[in-house]
C-alpha cells in the first residue's frame, strides 16, 4: 500500500489531495480540498497558516510520499514569488516529518494522466474524476489540481530519484 500527499502550491488557495494505492494497483481517494488563505491576512500568517495545515494533514494522513507541482510557467509575474515562498513551506513541512518528496511539471501531470502533453484542463479533471471513480470532477480546480499531481506520482514513479527534491 502507498498513500501519497499531493500537492497544487497557491496562497489563496493551496490544494491538496490523499490517494492510497494497494498492492493490485487500485487506488482510492482518501480525502481532497484546500487549504485557504484571504488577501486581508498578513503574508507571513498566510504562509503559516498553511505550514500548519501541511503539517496537519502529514500527522493525519501519515503519506508515504508527497508529490508537488513544480513552478514551470506564470502567466502573472506578481504572482509567481509568493506562490514559490508557499511551496518552499510546503516542503519544509514534508521533510520536517521525514517524507520523500517528489516534484512534476504540468507538462509531466498531462501526459501520465492523458498520454498528451497539451491536454487541456478538462481533460486533466475528467481523468481525475475517472480514475479515482469519483461521482463528480473534484472541486475547486485546486483540488483536483492536487489530486492529479498525486495520481502522476503513483503513474510514474515508484520513488525514483529524478522528481525526488530530497
Amino acid at each position: 500500500m502507498r498513500r501519497i500527499l499531493g500537492i497544487d502550491p497557491g496562497f489563496a488557495l493551496l490544494g491538496f489531495g490523499v490517494v492510497d494505492e494497494n498492492v493490485r494497483g487500485e487506488v482510492a481517494t482518501l480525502d481532497y480540498g484546500v487549504i485557504e488563505t484571504t488577501k486581508d491576512e498578513k503574508f507571513a500568517d498566510r504562509l503559516n497558516k498553511v505550514y500548519r495545515g501541511i503539517l496537519s494533514l502529514i500527522d493525519t494522513y501519515k503519506p508515504d510520499a508527497m508529490a508537488i507541482e513544480e513552478l514551470f510557467f506564470f502567466k502573472n509575474q506578481k504572482t509567481i514569488i509568493p506562490v514559490a515562498e508557499v511551496r518552499g513551506v510546503v516542503i519544509l513541512a514534508g521533510i520536517e516529518r521525514g517524507l520523500k518528496m517528489f516534484e512534476y511539471t504540468p507538462l509531466q501531470i498531462k501526459q501520465a494522466l492523458t498520454g498528451n502533453g497539451r491536454a487541456e484542463k478538462k481533460q486533466i479533471q475528467f481523468m481525475v474524476k475517472s480514475i479515482l471513480g469519483l461521482d463528480k470532477i473534484p472541486k475547486p480546480d485546486d483540488a483536483a489540481d492536487a489530486l492529479a499531481v498525486a495520481l502522476t506520482h503513483l503513474q510514474t514513479n515508484n520513488d525514483l530519484v529524478d522528481n525526488s527534491i530530497n
